[in-house]
């Protein structure tokens, strides 16, 4: 309605730290009669996009060619919308177990980042087998995707003043009355820590944006060095992970199971599965029952061919073998009918 547009059109966020004083944002990016498109949408748009041009750009180096990116691209970012919602909805049944229908609303709000990377995992996976696309150079790229979409979307956070953590007395702490309000009606329990509403909070939405910079950064450098196709991914996992698990730690409005915060449990799990199997990768590497998968795909005689457009996934083989077999077999009958 447009009640609702206008409650939700504006934040008005401070730094007291740093001496910036109330100034206005505007969430509603276009509206039209009562349906309105806020800015949060708008960034998370922004994200997928820019993660998907990057993987075009990188794939093109690592035999992933445009065809596959357009194809599993499609499954991966359907199958990882939906994950995010089951995700959110799973830990959130109470909200909606009356009204079912209300699970589909997204523009709602309410979605679990680790569901995301599950259905985008499942949804990639069902994609590179449907193509025929190797999956673990598709991985190391993917990787590099999700921290540069995951660091942009963070901001959509911030537009709608979401996603802090507790109070804090450093220089960027911010605060606004929906953060005020937000803590004045939750319980101790609820937040996970002691909470003042008119103190600054830890900008938490910054701290794992930034983090994901870095990473990218990280991610780029090592990705020239690697030793087998998926260790990038598993780069991801470990760094996005450790930093999950210590941002999370802040927040204030996490997913709780228990006493405990959901997306530290699992960013523990990440960072320690990721460091477990590339010390088990890196051991196999070393080893003469070497497996015939864990190498580098782009420096085979294939993914050489894939990398240049060469590769015929309907027929399995090299291109330019489909076309001199074709020609033979046109000059064998044209021989006959003469």
């Amino acid at each position: 309605s447009k009640e609702l547009i206008m409650l939700l059109s504006k934040s008005i966020i401070s730094f007291p730290g740093f001496g910036i004083g109330d100034f206005s944002l505007d969430n509603v990016a276009i509206s039209i009669g009562d349906f309105a498109v806020f800015w949060y949408g708008v960034i998370i748009t922004l994200g997928i996009v820019t993660a998907f041009l990057y993987v075009i750009f990188r794939g093109k180096y690592e035999s992933v060619s445009f065809d596959s990116i357009l194809d599993i691209g499609l499954w991966t970012v359907v199958c990882g919308v939906a994950g995010a919602r089951l995700y959110y909805v799973a830990f959130q049944w109470d909200m909606f177990k009356d009204n079912l229908i209300e699970i589909l609303n997204i523009r709602g709000g309410g979605l679990g980042f680790y569901g995301g990377i599950i259905g985008g995992m499942l949804g990639l996976i069902i994609g590179c087998k449907v193509r025929g696309q190797k999956i673990l150079p598709f991985l190391d790229v993917a990787g590099g995707a999700v921290l540069i979409g995951q660091g942009i979307g963070r901001w959509g956070n911030f537009v709608n003043s979401e996603a802090f953590g507790c109070n804090t007395n450093l220089p960027w702490g911010m605060t606004s009355p929906k953060i005020a309000a937000y803590i004045a009606r939750h319980s101790e329990e609820t937040m996970g820590a002691v909470m003042d509403p008119s103190l600054p909070v830890h900008p938490t939405f910054f701290y794992e944006s930034l983090w994901c910079a870095i990473g990218l950064l990280v991610f780029c450098y090592v990705m020239k060095k690697r030793k087998f196709d998926g260790q990038m991914f598993l780069f991801y996992l470990g760094w996005n992970g450790f930093g999950r698990m210590l941002i999370e730690g802040l927040r204030t409005d996490s997913l709780m199971i228990g006493p405990f915060r959901i997306s530290q449990l699992l960013g523990a799990l990440m960072f320690i599965f990721a460091v477990c199997a590339f010390g088990a990768a890196m051991k196999f590497l070393k080893s003469e029952k070497k497996p015939e998968w864990l190498g580098i795909f782009v420096e085979t005689e294939k993914g050489k061919l894939v990398s240049e457009g060469k590769w015929d996934y309907k027929n399995n083989c090299e291109k330019a073998e489909v076309s001199e077999e074709k020609t033979e077999t046109e000059e064998a009958e044209n021989g006959n009918d003469n």
